[in-house]
């Protein structure tokens, strides 16, 4: 017996983007759903006909009134739920999703004398993809704007407040997972605002392109119907007053060359985050950093100690599901058999799920940020078990004097022995055939004051 029909809600969603974490998304509806699409698309169609209205070579579409101007562009601007069901229900018939747009526009101004005469005109030699691929051009410039890279400055602006703010804590690092060379705090998390910057910008400077020349991309039925308008002047100045680059080339589709920058480009943010996630969520195995505790909070079903690093784990799994769609978005959208196939329409449907894992990925880590405490005596204790690492710097003032085999010297006292004391080191120093205070400068120096430029480098992110 089939089971009985689940009621829609969050708790019986198919993707946990609309389910568990449907709050964390949420603003991105508005620009990547269904009706997101059918909206843009009705901003789309009414923008061509106000277009042909101004263009002095199509006589039989007169200027219309301010009233009638006003009119359309607030049924674009207004546009909402129970618009786009209207719509639906039109295909229902049609089966054709741009088609029942035409149809919902000529019903919506049969009663509108100056559209009425005209309402030949709307959808006029127009091929769907005309109308989709500016629908998705504005779909993807509103989200950009409002939501992503605003929400990408923001992880951005709280490094930046841990850089500024732990410049001069000292930090073993770990190259290979050993220890090496000392750092700061700040100036790993610096580092990372440094590449997140030129991630948002990559993202930002992505033309985001679109065309609207017909059913293979020559204004062939245009011409034929006035052969005396520039069409590819009037193209241009629609699609670069809607917001969009023009692109004078393509055949029934814009070829999605900038979809595949643009996914690229978030999915290589994404990848630095990714590197975040792991890197801090080291940080914290190792005690450099807390998590701020929250009442009520468990960690462990079983383990009533823990606290376990959850955010960066969940920002972590979603971004690798985000890069995995972003990146096949990417391959498949410039592929198109011919002219045109229809392989590219139903992946289009998928920006927003791609967008939507990349969205929680950012959420996740920010609440993850925001949670995180340092702990210097952590980081000191471990500096002051690894003198080793000073090493470097003897080799180096010996190599400055001339001494023979520093490297050599230096592996011998030092290589794969665990327990090595600033005594062990200034025992060495002081037998070294170098100026005085060659020597007293090496013997000041301490794993945690060995950090060259970082704390510099870090307030000046």
């Amino acid at each position: 017996m089939p089971s009985p029909r689940l009621p829609d809600l969050p708790l019986t969603a198919l993707s946990p983007l609309d389910g568990r974490y449907t709050a964390k998304v949420a603003a991105l509806r508005e620009h990547f759903s269904e009706f997101g699409l059918i909206r843009a698309r009705v901003r789309v169609e009414i923008a061509w006909l106000l277009a042909l209205a101004e263009e002095k070579g199509v006589a039989e579409v007169p200027s219309f009134s301010k009233a009638v101007r006003e009119a359309l562009q607030s049924a674009a601007q207004s546009f909402g739920v129970e618009d786009a069901e209207a719509v639906k229900r039109i295909e229902c018939t049609t089966k054709h999703d741009v088609k029942a747009i035409e149809y919902w526009l000529k019903e919506r101004f049969a009663g509108t004398a100056e559209v009425a005469q005209v309402i030949e005109f709307i959808h006029f030699a127009c091929t769907s993809e005309d109308i989709n691929n500016l629908a998705h051009g504005l779909m993807l410039r509103s989200a950009l704007r409002e939501i992503l890279l605003p929400a990408l400055r923001e992880i951005a602006t709280a490094l930046r407040g841990l850089a500024h703010a732990h410049a001069e804590v000292a930090m073993l690092a770990r190259t290979h997972g050993q220890p090496a060379t000392p750092t700061t705090l700040g100036k790993e998390m610096a580092n990372v605002v440094a590449r997140l910057e030129r991630a948002a910008t990559a993202i930002e400077r992505v033309p985001l392109k679109g065309k609207i020349n017909g059913a293979v991309g020559y204004y062939n039925a245009h011409v034929v119907a006035y052969p005396e308008v520039d069409w590819e002047r009037l193209a241009a100045r629609l699609v670069t007053e809607i917001g969009l680059e023009f692109n004078p080339y393509t055949t029934q589709i814009e070829p999605h060359d900038y979809m595949a920058e643009l996914f690229d480009a978030v999915a290589r943010a994404n990848t630095v985050l990714i590197d975040l996630d792991r890197d801090l969520w080291g940080y914290i195995s190792l005690g450099y950093f807390r998590q701020r505790m929250r009442e009520g909070e468990v960690g462990s079903s079983t383990m009533p100690h823990k606290v376990n690093p959850i955010d960066f784990e969940n920002s972590e799994g979603n971004l690798g599901l985000a890069n995995a769609l972003l990146r096949h978005l990417a391959e498949k959208l410039p592929i198109s058999r011919w002219q045109r196939d229809l392989t590219d329409s139903t992946v289009l449907r998928n920006m927003g799920v791609a967008f939507g894992y990349t969205l929680l990925g950012w959420v996740s880590l920010r609440q993850g940020l925001a949670k995180l405490e340092a702990d210097p005596a952590r980081m000191a204790a471990d500096l002051d078990l690894n003198w080793e690492v000073l090493a470097e710097p003897i080799q180096t003032m010996m190599r400055r004097y001339g001494l023979a085999n520093p490297y050599e010297q230096l592996k011998d006292l030092t290589r794969g022995k665990s327990g090595m004391s600033r005594e062990t080191l200034h025992a060495f120093i002081d037998c070294l055939a170098m100026p005085v205070d060659a020597r007293a400068r090496l013997k000041a120096l301490t794993p945690a004051t060995y950090i060259g430029r970082a704390a510099e480098l870090a307030r000046r992110i």
